[in-house]
């Protein structure tokens, strides 16, 4: 896609309940379905007013014996992939699945306030000052603003003059470094609620964020993380008891 260099492009859970996945997100996020199934692979669009937003297809079974749990996966645009996977490589990454031709186009992400789309990207890292040149060298991402507080630092990032998300390093509790992506809501609330009802957990909020927003961080019923940012359109007043901090959000 044009000027989509650094910029996240495409979203995908690898689930072990594909079904499951996709009442639960269909439910929490508001999110439509479309079969996009190839010969010998199932896949699910998730859409939003007829726009393709993510994806969603099975753990394979290698991966799953290899100990990898469900997850969203993030994928960021650039310019060259033959050539950023050799610069992965180069600066000390590894390259899992190597650059594979895709039929088929894709439209344009939606802007990061776009309702069902992703709103922000977080990476907790084991040391998020290690990890930045990385990212850096790969996407030419920007350093905007950080935030310092006893947690550490959370430094935020910019693609293309948009700040589109933070890092920061993970507290000693996460056994190990990953994405977090956040899911635009109309209201927190009520897709707190339905997180539950869906037989979700929370992990963590809501918290006020700026903006006059509030975030959560969730679990599917799967185990696969993820977060939901919105409003509070009725203040919370009497909806939640508070819910212990794991770790903050900027």
């Amino acid at each position: 896609m044009a000027n989509s260099h650094g910029r996240f492009v495409w979203y995908e859970l690898m689930t072990t309940d594909m079904e499951a996945a996709k009442a639960f997100y269909a439910e929490v996020v508001g999110w439509g379905t479309q079969d996009a199934s190839m010969p010998g692979m199932a896949y699910t669009l998730f859409t939003v007013g007829g726009v393709s937003i993510s994806g969603l297809m099975g753990l394979p079974e290698d991966a799953r014996k290899s100990g990898l749990r469900p997850s969203w996966l993030g994928y960021v645009g650039v310019n060259d992939v033959d050539a950023t996977a050799d610069r992965i490589k180069e600066l000390g990454g590894a390259v899992h699945v190597p650059p594979t031709d895709m039929e088929g186009g894709q439209e344009q992400p939606p802007a990061l306030n776009a309702r069902g789309g992703v709103g922000w990207h977080e990476l907790l890292a084991a040391d998020w000052e290690k990890a930045w040149p990385f990212y850096r060298e790969l996407f030419g991402w920007q350093k905007a603003q950080a935030d310092t507080s006893a947690m550490g630092t959370y430094q935020r990032f910019s693609a293309g003059g948009e700040t589109i998300g933070g890092m920061a390093t993970k507290p000693a509790t996460e056994p190990v470094p990953f994405w977090l992506y956040y899911f635009n809501v109309g209201d927190i609330d009520v897709a707190m609620r339905r997180v539950r009802a869906g037989r979700g957990e929370i992990l963590n909020g809501p918290i006020e964020v700026s903006g006059g927003k509030w975030v959560a961080q969730c679990t599917d019923p799967q185990g696969a993380i993820f977060a939901l940012v919105g409003k509070r359109t009725h203040n919370g007043i009497g909806y939640f008891e508070p819910v212990a901090s794991r770790n903050r959000r900027g």
